[in-house]
């Protein structure tokens, strides 16, 4: 049901969307932090050949604002793993409002200003899709359910992709 809710909500962000830019997030050193980056590496091709765009920002997703802004996306969406209080590998939309209230710690900024600021200087609409972490100790191994997600997420982004029809308008 969630899935279903997930999937829906996506197609929904998505309307009218001429250029996607999927930002992932994540330090791959601390286990399910890494769920960004190895969502990245999992999907980048399929986002690539629809005619968006992926960046793995890693630990530092503010260093990455010129690249977002030169991109022109209209759509972006960052994909992190975020302390909901869910269990481990629940994927959730969040409302960007709602930002704020989430734990995301392994950045040097808050999402919730990356989110603003993008908004503003590009004029483009954003959203985060979490994923509920099991482990942050120091390590390179997502958790299973972690893995798991990773590529229920990847099914669902492709999906809500091809349903929203976004155009695979060439880069200006």
């Amino acid at each position: 049901m969630v899935l279903i809710q997930l999937r829906q909500s996506l197609s929904n962000f998505l309307e009218g969307c001429s250029r996607l830019l999927v930002l992932t997030v994540g330090n791959e050193l601390r286990s399910d932090d890494g769920f960004g980056p190895y969502l990245a590496s999992i999907i980048s091709r399929d986002v690539s050949e629809r005619g968006h765009l992926l960046i793995n920002a890693g630990t530092v997703p503010e260093n990455f604002t010129g690249r977002i802004r030169s991109e022109r996306p209209s759509h972006i969406i960052i994909v992190d793993a975020v302390e909901m209080g869910e269990e481990p590998g629940t994927i959730m939309l969040i409302d960007r409002e709602r930002i704020s209230e989430y734990s995301i710690s392994t950045h040097a900024m808050p999402l919730s200003f990356l989110v603003k600021y993008l908004e503003e200087q590009s004029g483009c609409r954003v959203t985060l899709i979490g994923v509920q972490p099991e482990n942050l100790e120091f390590g390179m191994e997502l958790s299973a359910r972690v893995r798991g997600a990773a590529y229920e997420l990847r099914d669902l982004l492709l999906s809500a992709i091809d349903a929203a029809s976004c155009s695979k308008s060439p880069p200006i």
